[in-house]
């Protein structure tokens, strides 16, 4: 067989991801297994298991982050790697993380049916505690690795019920040896659901992802004065969640005034809103809400932040109201390297996919990995979009196909050895 017509096992892929769902298995079928609880230790110690059958050595550094090894022929080589994270939101799926972690273990299951050798090593990696539903921040193990915070402030941060990170990754025994951020890379492919619509909308199997939207996070508020309902007439009030309302719409229009057209990627959401005194019968004196816009680059969100508040400023002058915008978090956009997406596009082409390229709206540990070494993602659909949901789903076909690129694209780094 020529590494052209090479396939993975689609039955064995779904064989495995069904078996790590079983381990925080929910009624609805889904899945709750939250970082460093004994569950994730059952998940961790599963996965290793199988990783161990494979021939693969493992390593885990003081983090928890998980390494599986298949050596190449030349070991000096930086390992050709991929991975995701099995942690899980508490009403989470059985796809999301995990099917990235298991694609990459049935790529070396395949490779070793087929006695293939790769010039350089290849490497599966599963990242502690991705979701941050337990802990923050999120991606706090590729975080760490990345160097974006230190060990120490991941180590000391706490659950609602004070346990700490390092307490409970020293309880389920994974505290390893190795130093964050010492492990090489060679480059890294993550293959995940696309936990939105755009695909399945498009009935596109595979997304060739460009990079991972950059992201803004506002408080906002506006003050007004609050007063009697009834008493006080139209012309005369100071409403604040009127004057708020208005620029609620703004963050809509400022996302639809860059559409998803190649140039830009614009979205923008307010999803919290605090009104005061919230009493039905009162004038809202004081509203605050959150906007988050993302974009594709972060000349983007410099122009989206710029417009939504010279709105703020024109609504302020023409309400006489105050507004005040605060920025309270940033995550710069990151675009993933030329040379990895055209892997994936290449891979996606030779085996007959569909494809498109997409973005990436959610964050995911190879946004940290992209600092790091050449970094590509993989997106299949999911049904209706839906993920962070025990109702996410995905289609064996769609899971098949996205494990046969990211072996593809891996192989073209890696490097297949001549029989």
């Amino acid at each position: 067989m020529t590494t052209q017509a090479l396939r993975i096992n689609g039955e064995r892929l779904w064989a495995a991801l069904m078996e790590l769902a079983q381990i925080g298995a929910t009624p609805k079928g889904g899945v709750c297994r939250l970082a460093l609880t004994e569950l994730d230790r059952q998940g961790r110690d599963l996965v290793l298991g199988w990783a161990r059958e494979a021939g693969m050595t493992v390593t885990v550094d003081q983090i928890g982050n998980a390494f599986m090894r298949r050596p190449g022929r030349n070991n000096d080589l930086p390992p050709v790697m991929t991975g995701s994270h099995i942690d899980t939101q508490p009403t989470g799926g059985k796809f999301d993380g995990n099917y990235g972690v298991l694609a990459g273990l049935e790529v070396v299951r395949t490779l070793n049916d087929r006695g293939i050798e790769t010039e350089a090593p290849i490497e599966v990696a599963f990242w502690t505690n991705e979701e941050g539903s337990r802990f923050v921040p999120v991606m706090m193990g590729s975080g760490v690795f990345a160097k974006a915070f230190t060990l120490e402030h991941a180590y000391a941060a706490k659950d609602t019920e004070g346990l700490t990170v390092k307490a409970e990754l020293e309880k389920i025994g994974y505290i390893g040896s190795e130093v964050p951020g010492t492990h090489p890379i060679g480059s890294y492919f993550e293959t995940h659901i696309e936990q939105g619509p755009v695909l399945e909308d498009h009935d596109i199997t595979i997304g060739v992802v460009t990079g991972v939207l950059g992201i803004k996070w506002y408080d906002c508020t506006v003050t007004g004065m609050e007063a009697h309902a009834g008493p006080t007439p139209m012309a005369l009030r100071k409403d604040a969640l009127q004057v708020a309302a208005q620029l609620m719409q703004e963050v809509v229009a400022v996302a639809h005034r860059h559409p998803p057209d190649g140039k830009g990627h614009g979205r923008g959401t307010v999803g919290m809103v605090q009104v005061h005194p919230n009493s039905r019968n009162v004038i809202p004196g004081r509203v605050k809400f959150s906007i988050d816009l993302r974009n594709s680059s972060d000349d983007l969100v410099e122009a989206m932040d710029a417009d939504i508040r010279a709105s703020a400023e024109r609504l302020a002058t023409a309400s006489g109201l105050a507004i005040q915008i605060d920025l309270v978090s940033h995550y710069p956009a990151q675009p993933f390297h030329a040379d990895c997406i055209k892997a994936v596009a290449k891979a996606a082409t030779d085996l007959g996919y569909s494809q498109m390229p997409v973005v990436s709206g959610a964050g995911h540990d190879a946004v940290y990995m992209a600092r790091l070494a050449p970094t590509g993602m993989i997106f299949i659909p999911c049904k209706d979009g839906i993920s962070h949901n025990e109702i996410e789903d995905a289609k064996p076909a769609h899971l098949e196909a996205g494990c046969n690129v990211l072996l593809h694209a891996m192989l073209a780094q890696a490097k297949v050895v001549p029989a």
